[in-house]
């Protein structure tokens, strides 16, 4: 399939139209949790960001869809806008149901929506690759009720949906614009916006309350000996797995899964990273309270 065809655009639209599910956040089945659960949450260092993410993807994206002529992507991006939105309408339910600590922020107006919903799709990818790993380590603790994991699939179903309507999205928006042999250099150039973008957030800063260890302290609540193969390992493993069952002839992210899985091979060449598989098969999640 030619990349940037009318086919090409068909595929991705109805891939991303098929893959959407009905659902309301304040339906769906949240558990009662005990009292160590809630404060492995409440010490949880990400609300206030995933929150502000979430809140102002939704209307970033709406802004966009309007501004589009053609019909069907424009539908397609007030689908994704409204599940965005949902995102937010999830986490937000969740931070009220269990109490759990952020900060409000103000949305910032967008003066640019294709300019920043191209670079939120990259950081979305760059996002998403790293969540499907720690959720998964975070599921394999089960320091948590099931019942909330089943919850967060549906986001992370819908992450993957998303990144990959968006890269074949932006592929054949270069096309269309002429500049298919920009779409490489464009990218990088995201990626490496996004992972500064990360970085500021991991070092925090004078008014960044969540501060530093952003990522680790997440993943720190749930794994013991916590280190970089292993989640490399989670994060390339995951990745694969959610993005295994989409159409062949699509686009899928492969640049942060590519360095992932190379960053992996280099690491298993270690004596010392050796050694550490041998004694796998007594797992490193942290043993289940109680």
């Amino acid at each position: 399939m030619q990349i940037g065809s009318e086919a090409h655009k068909e595929l991705f639209i109805r891939t991303f139209r098929e893959g959407h599910r009905r659902y309301e956040p304040k339906d769906l089945d949240w558990p009662e949790l005990a009292s160590d659960e809630l404060a492995l949450l409440r010490g949880l260092p990400f609300w206030t960001h995933a929150l502000e993410f979430e809140s102002a993807a939704g209307p970033m994206i709406r802004s966009l869809a309007a501004t589009i002529d053609d019909r069907e992507i424009r539908e397609a991006l007030e689908l994704q806008a409204y599940e965005e939105s949902r995102h937010a309408d999830l986490v937000a339910f969740m931070l009220a149901r269990y109490d759990l600590p952020f900060e409000e922020r103000p949305l910032e107006a967008v003066e640019n929506p294709l300019g920043a919903f191209i670079h939120f799709g990259f950081e979305e990818c760059l996002d998403s690759f790293g969540g499907f790993g720690l959720f998964k380590l975070a599921r394999d603790s089960e320091l948590l009720p099931e019942g909330i994991f089943a919850i967060f699939e549906n986001v992370m179903r819908e992450e993957a949906q998303h990144i990959v309507f968006f890269v074949n999205w932006f592929a054949h928006h270069q096309a269309q614009k002429g500049l298919p042999w920009l779409r490489g250099p464009r990218g990088l150039w995201h990626y490496a916006l996004a992972v500064a973008q990360l970085g500021d957030l991991v070092r925090g800063g004078e008014d960044e309350e969540e501060g530093a260890d952003f990522i680790a302290t997440g993943a720190k609540a749930f794994v013991d000996d916590l280190s970089v193969g292993l989640v490399l390992e989670a994060c390339v493993s995951e990745n694969e797995r959610r993005l295994a069952g989409f159409d062949r002839r699509l686009l899928v992210p492969r640049f942060v899964p590519s360095l992932a899985a190379a960053a992996l091979a280099v690491l298993d060449r270690l004596p010392r990273r050796r050694a550490a598989k041998s004694t796998e098969s007594s797992r490193r999640v942290r043993a289940p309270r109680g």
